[in-house]
């Protein structure tokens, strides 16, 4: 049985916090408290606040001023224009140095912050005084909290592991000790200081760096970041001006590219507020393993093969260490495949320690559930992709359609791997700077504009491929054809150009030219609102593709059918939704410790709890089923019964002894009970209170099968079943008694049974047979009604959470909350009490009897003689009447054909779709691109003769897509932010 999770049906839509956290690439991190030492009040807890503001520099021609909104959100501060796009920064609080209030004019209200790295920011706050002077108290209760913790002590140590340090300085060294590329030289010059080892670096700086540096053109990508980051921050301090997205979109050098991927994801900050966690990840995964370390040994020699720093030892060891502390860190991820090519890629720019927070920050923040056992945010976004086409491209998907080409087939790849394992690298890493930077979006324009190239005529691509994919008749000609167009992407795209210029434009120049000018339109709400609307059909095609793949891995249908062994999944599922089984009893997979090649893939075993709820949906008296009357309105409550029978039928079918029942133990015990016939559901009752199995019954052993017999007839109309089960207890301990050997005694000279003990053997099964079938109730309970309690009903679909569809129906989700249902009920019903409306009738689990009238019981085997043994001390229940209720039920035949056996297991690998499956070995093959190879320091490119050493030129790549940044500023507010710069401290 594969495991049964209910994450996607419990996913929730982000709130509104939590989405200004991902935009700010803040992580979630529980704010701490801190108390004073001098006395014993505590300050009060570090509140989130926002405020109106205008943000500029101290300098004056640095950047222009925005407007926009300041939030605080402890230990952070960030900022973002009022469009959301052109400038935006997340300070941690503890890299500020200095807040000052400046000395402006009259209704002015600005402050002035120093940073850590020199920076002086001059934020002029546009709200209500009143507002203005509680968001400064909030700014500096937070900075005290800061301080306290000790956090702003950290930041020294911190920043010298980014090698933008190293940069900036006048004095550095750095240059003199690596390549033009940014790989490091062995050997130091003459007369430098050795180099600083405390700069984080990947594998590229041993064994060089993908691509040609000339034709990368690095040594002017470096100058431009370097004046950049001198007068914009670095690292934990960086700003985002237009500038800064500019310079992504151009490509970023590669001694910097991990450093700029750290900040504009967020993973800066985990490695910051977690020091030494990597470290200790590693020791403590030391001599242990998983089904997650087996997976990762089968694909570290597939991740990025044609790279040299994986042809040897140390890149597979930084590689496996990376993967497995990721999947030791977060079990119930594990390891995905596809994992190893983005770890892989990531570990050539960085360090091992920030390649393991970047994965954490992609597979949990920006690309949430792509690379979980379902993949279930892979297919949701191959969905929103598929109605993107729809909407942008409606002629691709017409023909696509026509001859029934998988748009996934070849796309699926592309958002798993990020485009790594489908373009040269050199191209790929363009595509990753701008999704670090603008986000998922990006994937969905890359991919729109790789199809536009190929259907709109006015594109120099179509002239090229136009004709071929009209021509295209299958998946496999789509996946040549796509093949063909990424191996040219570093082509000229008008070689024929008399222009030295308009020659040096590559086909992925132009790429971009289409991402973000075609398919501008597209935007991160697009994406979101596209991800609501198929969330719910992709989770219920998940669920059914489990549901057929459970049932295919059982190993016996024993005699029920197919569809049987469905509606039993169909009721495990709703109990697990219900009552999730614990860790304990389902461990995730990857702390499951292999000893040898044959342990069991993990399973979904549900304990008692969850058991008595799955119970209750397929056996008639283990609910309780009431209608209420209360004079406002007629309902049925179901509740779960909690007796010590469900608790004894639980270890009944625990055969293996593990505290916890699978799904073919489920469907094990149900076969030994739901088609049995008279003898054998006796047989099965008895054996089932048999506590020592040695055949049987003690004297306790029978009181509590009469307790039984009462529990499971407390529902029934008249006192039928309660006369039953007090004939049952006569006739039991007279046939007993009768079995037991006789003796005299000596005072009354009188012959009676032999005195046992209570737990000793005193009613064998042969007895209670002739119990059994002494009493017509009995037998027809055993006969028919036992059996027939035990019904497998077609469930109704589980509901799933609301998808935000407008405020409207976010208020009335929040409202119809199931806690608010139960308030209305209990005061409705006890309005009812207060009017004398109100009125509880339960349903009968059995329902043979619908009148107050009781059967007559069959005369005796035996003479009924007194005796002290046979003695019963009657139970006195309330009798509860009610009209009969019908209700649809499908009850299993019990001449299920036994020819439905189980087919093959399915492969341990969990795969969402057919179509998964057959693209994981293309997915795994990647095609080396000689245009990755890493040139030679001394080689001449003719492109220099074109581009020259004008650092301005390497800007000319994006200018021609570059939107219009609006400050939001009039020239009256202009005015007086060049006043502040020179405004001095009050």
């Amino acid at each position: 049985m594969s495991t049964i999770s209910t994450q996607l049906r419990n996913f929730k839509e982000p709130t509104k916090d939590q989405l200004l956290d991902l935009f700010f690439s803040i992580p979630e991190v529980p704010i701490p408290s801190f108390s004073k030492h001098d006395d014993k009040h505590s300050y009060p807890a570090l509140e989130k606040m926002d405020i109106n503001a205008v943000l500029s520099f101290g300098e004056h021609g640095i950047e222009d001023s925005y407007a926009g909104k300041l939030h605080l959100i402890p230990p952070y501060l960030a900022f973002t224009s009022l469009d959301r796009k052109s400038v935006r920064f997340t300070l941690p609080l503890s890299t500020v140095r200095r807040v000052e209030r400046l000395n402006a004019r009259a209704g002015v209200y600005a402050l002035s912050l120093s940073t850590w790295h020199g920076m002086k920011i001059i934020v002029q706050l546009t709200s209500l005084r009143p507002t203005a002077d509680a968001f400064c108290a909030h700014l500096r209760e937070a900075l005290k909290a800061e301080l306290q913790s000790g956090q702003m002590k950290a930041v020294k140590g911190f920043v010298k592991t980014c090698y933008s340090e190293g940069l900036i300085p006048t004095t550095s060294s750095v240059a003199d000790h690596e390549r033009e590329d940014g790989s490091l030289i062995a050997e130091t010059k003459e007369g430098s200081p050795p180099l600083e080892a405390e700069y984080h670096g990947g594998l590229g700086l041993r064994f060089r760096f993908p691509g040609d540096p000339k034709k990368l053109r690095e040594a002017s990508k470096i100058k431009l970041w370097t004046t950049y980051l001198r007068t914009h921050g670095r690292n934990l301090t960086l700003l985002r001006y237009p500038q800064c997205t500019r310079l992504v979109q151009v490509g970023l050098p590669n001694r910097l590219r991990g450093e700029i991927w750290e900040t504009l994801s967020g993973s800066i900050y985990l490695r910051y507020t977690n020091p030494g966690l990597y470290d200790q990840l590693l020791e403590d995964i030391k001599g242990k393993q998983s089904v997650s370390f087996e997976d990762i040994e089968k694909d570290l020699h597939r991740s990025l093969p044609e790279y040299a720093g994986y042809q040897s030892e140390e890149g597979i060891n930084a590689l496996r260490r990376v993967l497995q502390a990721y999947s030791f860190q977060n079990p119930e991820v594990g390891y995905c495949q596809a994992m190893n090519i983005l770890a892989a890629a990531i570990l050539i720019y960085m360090s091992e320690e920030q390649t393991f927070w970047v994965l954490e920050v992609l597979c949990d923040r920006l690309l949430p559930g792509y690379y979980s056992p379902t993949m279930h945010g892979t297919l949701l976004d191959q969905r929103v992709f598929e109605s993107l086409v729809v909407r942008c491209l409606p002629m691709i998907h017409d023909h696509f359609s026509v001859v029934d080409v998988q748009l996934s087939v070849a796309s699926l790849p592309w958002f798993l791997s990020l485009y790594i394992n489908s373009m040269p690298m050199i191209f790929a890493f363009r595509i990753v700077d701008c999704f670090f930077c603008m986000g998922p979006k990006v994937l969905f324009q890359c991919i729109l504009s790789c199809s536009g190239h190929l259907s709109f005529s006015s594109l120099a691509i179509l002239k090229i491929n136009g004709e071929k994919l009209l021509q295209i008749q299958d998946d496999g000609g789509f996946l040549n054809l796509m093949r063909t167009y990424f191996a040219s992407l570093g082509d000229s795209a008008h070689p024929d150009s008399s222009d030295p210029r308009a020659r040096a434009i590559t086909r992925f120049q132009e790429l971009l030219l289409v991402s973000f000018r075609e398919f501008a339109v597209i935007t991160d709400e697009t994406i979101l609102s596209e991800r609501r609307k198929y969330r719910n059909e992709i989770v219920n095609n998940l669920e059914n593709f489990s549901r057929r793949a459970a049932v295919r891995n059982l190993k016996t249908f024993a005699r029920f059918t197919k569809e049987q062994v469905g509606l039993i999944y169909d009721a495990l599922y709703k109990a697990v939704c219900v009552e999730p089984p614990p860790p304990t009893v389902a461990p995730p997979p990857s702390l499951l410790v292999t000893t040898d090649s044959t342990q069991e893939r993990p399973e979904t075993r549900i304990g008692l709890k969850t058991f008595r709820v799955f119970l209750s949906e397929v056996l008639t008296w283990a609910r309780d089923e009431k209608i209420v009357l209360n004079g406002f309105q007629q309902r049925i409550d179901r509740e779960v019964a909690d007796h010590e029978l469900i608790d004894r039928l639980f270890y009944f079918w625990d055969t293996s002894c593990r505290g916890s029942l699978s799904l073919q133990d489920l469907v094990s015990g149900l076969d030994g009970v739901m088609f049995n016939d008279l003898m054998e559901n006796i047989e099965w009752f008895f054996n089932l209170h048999d506590k020592n199995k040695d055949g049987c019954l003690t004297k306790d052993e029978v009181l509590t099968l009469a307790e039984s017999f009462l529990f499971i007839f407390r529902h029934e109309i008249g006192d039928a079943y309660l006369g039953a089960v007090s004939r049952f207890m006569t006739n039991a301990f007279e046939y007993g008694d009768a079995l037991l050997p006789q003796e005299t005694n000596s005072e009354t000279g009188k012959t009676e049974p032999q005195q046992i003990g209570h737990n000793q053997a005193y009613l064998n099964l042969a007895t209670f047979r002739m119990v059994v079938l002494a009493d017509e109730i009995l037998e027809s309970f055993f006969e028919t009604d036992l059996s027939a309690s035990f019904k497998l009903e077609f469930l109704p679909d589980l509901e799933l959470p609301t998808s935000g569809g407008g405020f409207l129906e976010d208020l009335w989700s929040n409202i119809a909350t199931e806690d608010n249902k139960k308030i209305f009920h209990k005061l409705s019903d006890e309005l009812g009490k207060t009017i004398g409306k109100h009125q509880v009738i339960y349903r009968p689990t059995i329902g043979r009897y619908t009148k107050l009238e009781e059967p007559k019981a069959r005369e005796s085997l035996i003479s009924p003689s007194p005796s002290a043994t046979s003695t019963f001390v009657s139970t006195s229940l309330d009798t509860l009447s009610m009209s009969q209720a019908s209700s649809s039920t499908l009850v299993v035949n019990a001449t299920g054909g036994q020819d439905n056996v189980p087919g093959s297991a399915l492969s341990s690998t969990f795969s969402p779709m057919p179509h998964v499956q057959a693209v994981n070995a293309a997915f795994m093959e990647r095609t080396p691109f000689a245009i990755d190879d890493a040139g030679d320091d001394d080689d001449d490119s003719d492109l220099d003769m074109v581009h020259g050493e004008d650092d301005d030129q390497v800007m000319d790549e994006v200018d021609a897509f570059l939107e219009a940044h609006d400050s939001g500023l009039t020239d009256a507010d202009k005015e007086v932010v060049k006043d502040l710069v020179n405004a001095k401290p009050v």
